[in-house]
C-alpha cells in the first residue's frame, strides 16, 4: 500500500518541483510569495508523509485523504502564482485521476473529481468578493473538464477492474489445471513405475515421450556391455529363437514409430543366462485431424510362461514317447489273439481293443510328430465317402446314447488323394467332438462336397457353441472352451490342434464358425485332386 500511494503522488510532486524551477528561473519573486511557497512546502510534506505513514495500518481507504489534500494545496499554488504562472490550476489533473483510479467509493471519487477543482477557483471568488454571475459561468469550464476526466478513468478504472477479475478468474483456473495436471501426471507416473509390464511411448518421429522404471530395466538388460549408450539398433534384441537377433526395422519400437498396431509379439532381450522373453503389443497414437502422433508399445516379461509351455511340451513328449512301447506290445498281442482263431464274440472284443488302441497309438505318434514338427502324410487314392460312412457308423451308438440325430449329407462317391487314416482321424475327432459338445441332444450333420477340383467337407451341430473369445484360440493344443471347463464333459485340448496339423500336412485349411448356445461348424477344405460321381443331396446317409 506504501508503494502504491507513493506512486500515485510521485507525478505531482514532480510537476510542483518542475513548477518550482521555472519560477526561480523566470519570476524569482514568486519564491518570496507566501502561498506559493506554502503549496511547494505542502506538496514536500504530502510526498513525506507518503513514505513515512504506515498505511497498511491505518483504516481502509485512509490513502484517499492524500489526493483530498492535494486539493488544497493546488489552491494555494494557484492563489500564490497566478499573476506569474498561469494554470497551476490544471495541476488538479494528478489528484482526480489518483481518486477516480483507486476504484474505492467511485461515485464520491467522480463527484470530487468536480467539486475540487470547482472549490479551487469559486472559493478565492468569494473570498475576494468577485463572485458575480458572468464569473461563476465563465470558470465552470475548468471543473467539468476535470469531472470529464474523472468520468473517463472511472470507467477505465471499473473496465481494467473487470478484466483483472476475468484475468485473476482465469489464472485461478489455470493454476487448477497445472495442480491437477501435476497430480495427473504424478499418478500416472505413479501408477507406471508400479506396474510390472514395461511401457515405452514415442512422438511421430520417433523421439522418446516416456518409459517408465521396469522398461528402464529391460532396456538396460538389452543394453550391451560397456556400451551404455546404445542405440536401438545396437540393442541386444532376439526372436522367438532367442539367438536370432532382429534386424533393427523388424524390433517392435521400431515397427510401432512406423504406426504399426502389434499384439503378443515375442522377443527375447539380453544374452546368455539373463535374456528374458518379452510379449510385446503396440498401439499407435492419433491427433484430432487423424494423422499419426506416437505409438505407445508394452513389454510384458513372459519368461516364466514361456518356461513353463517349454517344459509342459517337453513333459508331453516324454510320457508319449513312454507310451509308444506299451501300446506296440498291447497291439502285438491282440494281433496275435486275433489270428488265433477266436470265437465271434471274443473276436468283436479283440477288434474294438485293437481298433482303439491303434488310434491310442496313432495320437501318441502324432503329438511325438507335432512337438518336433514333422507330421506326415502319405497320400492314396482313396473314395472319402466310404471315410465318413465309417465315421458315422462307427459314432452312431455315441450318439443315440446322447439324444443326437448323426446323418450325413454325400454323394454317391468322391475319390481324392488323401491320407486315408489321417483323414479319417480328423473326421473322428470333429464328430465325436460334435456328439459330446451336444449334451441336451441336437443334430449333427456331416457334409462332404467337391469345390473347386478339391474337396471341402464340414461338420455342423446344434450343440453348446462357443463364445468369440474361444473361436480365436479353438485350434490351440490343450484348448478347452470356456463354457465346459467346469462340466463333467471329458478332453485335454488335443483333438482339434491335431486334426489342424493333419489338414494342413494336406496343404489345406480348417475353420470354425459358431454362436454361442446355437451350435459350431467346422469346415476344413482339402487341395486334393478329385473325381466324383452323382451326389445325391437328398438323401442324407443316416
Amino acid at each position: 500500500m506504501r508503494r502504491r500511494v507513493i506512486l500515485s503522488q510521485v507525478p505531482l510532486v514532480i510537476t510542483s518541483l518542475l513548477t518550482a524551477g521555472l519560477a526561480w528561473a523566470w519570476f524569482p519573486g514568486l519564491l518570496d510569495n507566501t502561498l506559493f511557497v506554502a503549496f511547494l512546502v505542502t506538496q514536500v510534506l504530502l510526498m513525506v508523509g507518503c513514505a513515512v505513514i504506515p498505511w497498511d495500518r491505518l483504516p481502509p481507504h485512509s490513502f484517499l485523504l492524500v489526493p483530498l489534500l492535494d486539493f488544497v494545496s493546488i489552491a494555494l499554488g494557484r492563489e500564490g502564482g497566478q499573476d506569474s504562472i498561469s494554470g497551476i490550476s490544471l495541476l488538479s489533473v494528478f489528484p482526480v485521476i489518483s481518486l477516480c483510479s483507486s476504484g474505492v467509493y467511485p461515485r464520491l471519487s467522480v463527484a470530487s473529481s468536480f467539486l475540487g477543482p470547482l472549490a479551487i477557483i469559486w472559493i478565492p471568488l468569494f473570498l475576494n468578493g468577485n463572485a458575480s454571475g458572468p464569473e461563476l459561468v465563465r470558470t465552470l469550464l475548468f471543473p467539468v473538464t476535470m469531472l470529464g476526466i474523472g468520468l473517463t478513468v472511472s470507467y477505465l478504472e471499473r473496465a481494467a477492474s473487470r478484466q483483472q477479475g476475468i484475468l485473476t478468474e482465469k489464472d485461478a483456473q489455470l493454476r487448477s489445471a497445472l495442480d491437477s495436471s501435476r497430480r495427473q501426471e504424478e499418478l500416472l507416473n505413479t501408477v507406471l513405475d508400479t506396474v510390472h509390464v514395461g511401457v515405452h511411448a514415442v512422438d511421430g518421429s520417433g523421439n522418446d515421450i516416456l518409459m517408465n522404471r521396469p522398461q528402464r530395466i529391460n532396456q538396460a538388460l538389452a543394453t550391451p556391455p560397456d556400451s551404455a549408450g546404445a542405440t536401438e539398433s545396437q540393442l541386444l534384441v532376439f526372436g522367438a529363437d532367442k539367438v536370432t537377433p532382429l534386424p533393427a526395422e523388424s524390433r517392435p519400437a521400431r515397427r510401432a514409430v512406423r504406426g504399426e498396431a502389434l499384439t503378443n509379439v515375442l522377443v527375447w532381450l539380453g544374452s546368455g543366462p539373463g535374456q528374458r522373453a518379452f510379449s510385446t503389443s503396440a498401439r499407435p497414437m492419433h491427433d484430432p485431424e487423424g494423422g499419426f502422433a506416437g505409438s505407445v508399445v508394452v513389454f510384458s516379461d513372459v519368461t516364466d510362461l514361456v518356461d513353463a509351455l517349454s517344459a509342459k511340451d517337453d513333459f508331453v513328449a516324454s510320457v508319449s514317447h513312454e507310451f509308444r512301447t506299451p501300446l506296440t506290445s498291447i497291439l502285438g498281442y491282440v494281433e496275435l489273439l486275433i489270428d488265433d482263431d477266436p470265437q465271434d464274440h471274443q473276436l468283436s472284443s479283440l477288434d474294438i481293443i485293437h481298433r482303439n488302441s491303434g488310434r491310442l497309438l496313432t495320437l501318441v505318434s502324432d503329438l511325438l510328430a507335432i512337438r518336433q514338427g514333422q507330421l506326415a502324410v502319405s497320400m492314396n487314392t482313396v473314395d472319402v465317402v466310404d471315410l465318413v460312412q465309417t465315421c458315422i457308423s462307427a459314432a452312431q451308438p455315441r450318439a443315440a446314447a446322447a439324444g443326437v440325430v448323426l446323418q450325413g449329407t454325400l454323394p454317391d462317391s468322391l475319390l481324392a488323394s488323401v491320407d486315408g487314416p489321417r483323414l479319417g482321424q480328423v473326421l473322428d475327432n470333429l464328430v465325436s467332438n460334435a456328439i459330446k459338445y451336444s449334451p441336451d441332444g441336437g443334430q449333427v450333420t456331416v457334409a462332404l462336397d467337391s469345390v473347386d477340383g478339391g474337396l471341402s467337407c464340414s461338420v455342423e451341430d446344434t450343440g453348446m457353441g462357443l463364445g468369440s473369445a474361444d473361436l480365436a484360440v479353438v485350434f490351440d493344443r490343450f484348448f478347452r472352451a470356456t463354457s465346459v471347463r467346469n462340466t463333467s464333459i471329458p478332453g485335454v485340448g488335443l483333438g482339434l490342434s491335431i486334426c489342424k496339423e493333419i489338414v494342413e500336412a494336406h496343404g489345406g485349411t480348417i475353420h470354425v464358425t459358431s454362436v454361442l448356445g446355437s451350435g459350431t461348424t467346422f469346415t476344413f477344405h482339402l487341395p486334393a485332386p478329385v473325381s466324383s460321381r452323382a451326389v445325391n443331396p437328398g438323401m442324407p446317409v443316416c
